[in-house]
């Protein structure tokens, strides 16, 4: 289970439990299923002409993936519904074969104004990879359950 709104506290760190590397036939899925049909993401002649000189992991796979290592540590059965992504940043290539990991900061929290038992947290997710090199930031805003008061029986 995840955490409650009322478990998170403004200022903490959570380093996330959950690592993964990233195969190729993931990312190659991941491309087929969005249509991603990037040549820098599936053509490997023409990544190894690029800058990078092979295939770059897409972005939004990545993205993806960084939210998802947050999963059970932090909203599992605990969020109704994710709100927004703001200030994506991808700070450094990732390339197949690299392992991510995450951190998540909570960086601001509050109860929501239209649906009662229920907060509005902000997250600062960072991806790094093996090297401990970020590969990630972003924003992201939840509404969050309230945990439910224990019932007493008499």
């Amino acid at each position: 289970m995840g955490r409650y709104y009322d478990e998170l506290e403004t200022g903490e760190v959570i380093r996330h439990y959950v690592t993964k590397t990233i195969t190729e036939g993931e990312h190659f899925l991941f491309c087929s299923i969005t249509l991603n049909t990037q040549p820098l993401h599936i053509d490997t002649e023409f990544a190894r002409k690029s800058t990078f000189g092979r295939i770059l992991v897409d972005g939004l796979f990545v993205l993806s993936l960084a939210v998802g290592i947050s999963v059970g540590d932090l909203t599992s059965g605990t969020i109704v519904a994710n709100l927004g992504y703001d200030s994506v940043r991808h700070t450094h290539p990732v390339f197949h074969g690299d392992t991510i990991r995450v951190e998540t900061e909570v960086v601001q929290k509050r109860l929501s104004a239209s649906r009662e038992g229920t907060g509005i947290v902000t997250f600062l997710h960072k991806a790094f990879n093996q090297k401990e090199e970020m590969v990630l930031e972003v924003k992201r805003s939840a509404m969050m359950l309230i945990k439910p008061p224990k019932t007493i029986l008499v």
